[in-house]
């Protein structure tokens, strides 16, 4: 699997993203969660490996050990950042798929309109508000409080940090302190963003885990509410991560859209 730095260029200055590099076919922009890259390496893998396809997953500058520079702070430049990567590696028919904070982003590089993508699958998506229906505070939670959260087997899924080495809990603070930046000032949420997703022109899925107390499912389907035709999945024994409890559910279901909104098939 190849790891490669892309050098892009923005309007706020230069940033750099490491992307991993994985199979052949239709290509697909998977984009982690506030858990970090690790947190879609195996379900990127697994779709390379099953189906013909080529899985790009960036790594969020400020995550897994990467740099962030201090210009880069939002949501919506991250989307422009990698519409760019896409244009610079000349890709088209692109399905973007982003889990938690990767659903965020991809929504708003749908937003951008850009005729690189063929479509967008949001699976438990952050960025908008929905009364009565808050995203947890993941800040203000330990580790074993959030993963009672967001899984439907927390005792089979969750990790505690105590028992990793000390890089790893590094890393997973460096991770959780570039979330709290691109979070925002209202905390993983955009107010304007709910009314905006009335623009978007793609094909869109949600998908959502039923067991998911992050962002409970009435969440998901009023995320699937605000875009014009997108169609809403409840995956069934599963939670806030379902490329990591039921990644073989997920594949199934991302494929199947991916697959028919395909603009360029053999």
């Amino acid at each position: 699997m190849p790891s490669t730095v892309h050098a892009l260029s923005l309007p706020s200055g230069e940033l750099d993203v490491t992307v991993d590099d994985r199979g052949q076919g239709h290509p697909f922009l998977v984009l982690h969660g506030g858990g970090g890259p690790q947190t879609v390496a195996p379900f990127a893998g697994l779709l390379a490996a099953q189906r013909p396809a080529r899985v790009l997953t960036p790594v969020h500058p400020g995550f897994g050990g990467t740099a962030r520079p201090g210009w880069l702070t939002d949501v919506a430049t991250l989307a422009q950042a990698y519409v760019q990567l896409l244009d610079e590696l000349g890709l088209t028919d692109v399905t973007v798929l982003g889990n938690s904070i990767g659903g965020w982003i991809a929504a708003e590089i749908a937003l951008l309109g850009s005729d690189r993508i063929s479509g967008v699958v949001l699976v438990n998506a952050a960025g908008i508000k929905v009364p009565g229906h808050p995203i947890a505070d993941t800040f203000s939670l330990t580790p074993a409080e959030l993963s009672r959260l967001a899984f439907h087997d927390p005792a089979k899924f969750a990790v505690d940090p105590t028992t990793l080495p000390e890089a790893a809990r590094a890393v997973m603070a460096a991770n959780r302190a570039a979330l709290e930046v691109y979070s925002g000032p209202y905390v993983m949420e955009d107010p304007t963003l709910r009314e905006r997703l009335a623009k978007v022109t793609h094909p869109a899925l949600v998908a959502w885990g039923e067991s998911d107390e992050v962002c409970d499912a009435e969440y998901g389907r009023a995320y699937a509410a605000a875009i014009p035709e997108a169609r809403f999945e409840l995956l069934p024994d599963t939670g806030h991560m379902p490329q990591i409890e039921t990644p073989e559910q997920l594949l199934t279901v991302v494929w199947d859209f991916a697959d028919s909104h395909a603009t360029n098939r053999p």
